[in-house]
């Protein structure tokens, strides 16, 4: 079996589980349902990769544990993953979320955030709902990862919007360090860790599959933020899928919200003074001034300048590096489609 099927195959069996078991705690025959039941469904049924919710399995199965005992936990990082996204688009006053309009602009900022709310609330739910299958120490361990997890993402957060809010660019230290709270550790580390916990792992190997987790997350979103320079007109408005799919977001929108991405960063670091006064003018403005041209303009300078180049080679370092990682957990099956999804989610890009 070659590296896609295993991981197709995996995923194919899998995800309809953890979906289903998400769903079971997204009502739809409960008011309101035009105000908030069926908006906080939409997400999640927009599809996506599901890659955090089945890393949370293969953080089990990589010790030897049962992964039907890791649904409520994946399905929890689903919806985790959904509130974080109604809010970042909000935040971001993004247009487009897996190729369709975000949230905010379908129902308006004020029921967004409150479905946003809503859907954090789920998470805590659905991990206190593990009681009945995993004890109230497992349980309570989960709750207290998933809560200095959260807060984690919000400090990451908090570094994204504020250095565009006070116009200001961090060095590339600084930008890692962003991404390994903001995304790092509900992409990756969280997951993984959960998992393991889970699965009764020790402190060393929770630790060493938490490497791992926070190292593919960081190479995933280096990736991802290079998606939004490269991505061709057809995959805007196509949602990504478990296996295959668009990207769903519109070409350069991280230009447009003034995003400090590492090509940002690489770029001003390069060019001439004009040019770096222009790029600051551009990420600083409002977004609704910012033509597409402007956006094309930044987009060349940065191919022309070998920002985007590399990024990607600093992507696949640390998706290498990541994958490295792995020979710290024992021989399984999981173990092999961890590497193959570090393969996918970063190197197929590419």
């Amino acid at each position: 079996m070659t590296m896609d099927e295993r991981l197709k195959n995996y995923l194919e069996t899998w995800v309809p589980r953890i979906d289903a078991e998400m769903y079971r705690f997204l009502p739809i025959d409960k008011e309101p349902v035009d105000f908030l039941y069926a908006p906080m469904r939409d997400y999640p049924q927009r599809g996506g990769k599901r890659f955090r919710s089945a890393l949370v399995l293969l953080g089990v199965g990589a010790f030897g544990g049962d992964p039907m005992m890791g649904l409520r936990t994946a399905a929890a990082f689903e919806l985790f993953q959904s509130f974080a996204l109604v809010h970042d688009d909000i935040e971001d006053a993004s247009l487009m979320r897996r190729g369709k309009p975000c949230l905010h602009q379908m129902h308006g900022i004020p029921l967004s955030i409150n479905v946003g709310d809503a859907l954090y609330s789920k998470v805590f739910e659905i991990l206190q709902a593990n009681r009945e299958i995993l004890g109230d120490a497992i349980t309570l361990d989960l709750l207290r990862e998933m809560i200095c997890g959260a807060q984690r993402t919000f400090e990451g957060q908090a570094y994204d919007i504020g250095w565009i809010a006070a116009e200001v660019i961090p060095d590339v230290r600084e930008f890692i360090e962003m991404l390994r709270r903001k995304t790092g550790w509900y992409s990756g580390r969280g997951p993984c860790v959960m998992g393991a916990m889970i699965a009764g792992a020790d402190e060393g190997m929770k630790r060493a599959i938490g490497d791992f987790g926070e190292a593919i997350a960081v190479a995933f979103q280096i990736r991802d933020d290079l998606l939004n320079l490269v991505v061709e007109d057809a995959d805007e408005a196509m949602a990504p899928a478990i296996t295959s799919g668009g990207y769903g977001k519109e070409r350069g929108g991280d230009i447009a919200e003034g995003k400090r991405t590492l090509m940002v960063i690489d770029l001003l670091n390069r060019c001439t003074p004009e040019e770096n006064r222009r790029v600051r003018e551009i990420l600083d403005r409002d977004r609704a001034t910012t033509s597409q041209g402007d956006i094309e303009w930044v987009i060349g300078l940065m191919d022309g300048y070998g920002a985007i180049e590399k990024a990607q080679q600093i992507c696949h370092v640390r998706a290498e590096s990541a994958e490295a990682r792995l020979a710290h957990l024992p021989p399984s099956e999981s173990r092999e489609v961890l590497r193959d999804m570090c393969s996918f989610l970063v190197e197929r890009a590419f």
